[in-house]
């Protein structure tokens, strides 16, 4: 039997959909001032701070939790602006390695301030101490359950 949502429970919902759709929105709209799209950034930020500026595409894409076919597609828009490069790992002919270029590096440096400047704007400085901390107890505590019920390291 289905166990539907109350009403405060189908609010909270809601509230919850609105909050990501419109961060996400705000999000891309700044990447875009920086030539980015979110998705790229996503990908930039892991390849930077991964030693020599290179992971493993099946390790960046438990990371950022991509399925194969979307991130090997976006890893080839990326690879044809010249934001990262691909190649075949030497120990594992299988394996495929993603390295960040100097051109993504460049593009990272140049989106971060921006970005870190928006989420602050919308997200960081419009919570008290309080709040945030409690967000980050949410958080955990929804992440945990996600990973646990689908069996997925999300």
């Amino acid at each position: 039997m289905v166990r539907w949502l109350s009403d405060d429970e189908q609010t909270t919902w809601q509230a919850f959909i609105r909050l990501r759709q419109r961060m996400d929105a705000a999000l891309a709209a700044g990447f875009a001032q920086d030539g980015l799209s979110p998705a790229d950034y996503e990908i930039l930020v892991p390849l930077s701070a991964a030693p020599d500026g290179c992971l493993r595409a099946k390790e960046l894409g438990a990371e950022i939790c991509w399925e194969k076919s979307r991130l090997s597609k976006h890893l080839a828009r990326m690879a044809a602006r010249g934001l990262v490069e691909r190649r075949t790992a030497q120990e594992d002919a299988r394996g495929i390695l993603v390295e960040l270029t100097a051109a993504g590096r460049e593009a990272l440096e140049r989106a971060a301030p921006n970005h870190v400047d928006l989420v602050r704007r919308l997200f960081i400085d419009v919570l008290t101490p309080e709040e945030a901390r409690a967000l980050r107890a949410l958080a955990d505590k929804v992440v945990a359950e996600a990973e646990c019920s689908t069996g997925l390291n999300l």
